[in-house]
């Protein structure tokens, strides 16, 4: 694929998937418009520096992709973007979990949407700390989406760090990111699809 073409990588958050609501309607999106090949949502491996080498082999092979990342994903998203110089939208994104109480979560989990089990350890967020960026080098490069309804994360702490980014904060709203289908043109535009590809499609039944 040439480096030049426009291509987008989803990263899902905590227990998430690319089952998950907003990688569906993506992978729909990008079905509809015959661009699969143009598009990658792996399902990551629990451990973060696993995770990250999966996200690294779909970097190399898309060439220079629009990360995408929900929740967690947007923390992996924020290291990879100044790792590699790309840019990246930000959906609800965490914002260091490593300094949070994350005691609770240690031990089993179950993924939402694969039922896939596994073990929360320390080693994680170990992991979690390595992958800390504190000053953003370009912040151009970022869009970040919030809602103020987010029942999981505090959307102030992503509108305070991410401050100087192009920033979009909705009233209401939740974790998942009410209304992102309305929004699937904006990320496509973002990503560098042309929109003879895009502007007759009807998303609505996505």
């Amino acid at each position: 694929m040439s480096r030049s073409e426009a291509a987008i990588l989803y990263i899902h958050g905590f227990n998430s998937s690319p089952y998950s609501f907003k990688a569906r309607l993506l992978a729909n999106a990008l079905t509809l418009m015959g661009c699969t090949e143009r598009w990658r949502a792996p399902t990551l491996h629990h451990h973060p520096r696993q995770a990250i080498s999966q996200l690294e082999t779909c970097i190399a092979e898309l060439g220079r992709p629009l990360l995408v990342g929900s929740s967690l994903g947007g923390y992996y998203a924020t290291h990879l973007a100044e790792r590699y110089g790309l840019e990246a939208l930000l959906i609800n994104p965490a914002v260091n979990p490593h300094h949070w109480d994350l005691t609770s979560y240690l031990g089993p989990q179950v993924n939402h949407h694969t039922g896939a089990k596994w073990d929360f350890t320390k080693d994680h967020i170990r992991a979690l700390a390595e992958l800390e960026i504190t000053k953003l080098q370009d912040v151009s490069r970022y869009h970040i989406w919030l809602q103020t309804g987010d029942e999981v994360l505090n959307y102030r702490q992503a509108e305070a760090f991410y401050r100087a980014c192009r920033l979009m904060i909705e009233e209401g709203g939740d974790h998942q990111f009410q209304g992102f289908a309305q929004r699937l043109p904006a990320v496509l535009a973002l990503a560098g699809f042309s929109d003879h590809l895009w502007r007759d499609a009807d998303f609505s039944d996505l």
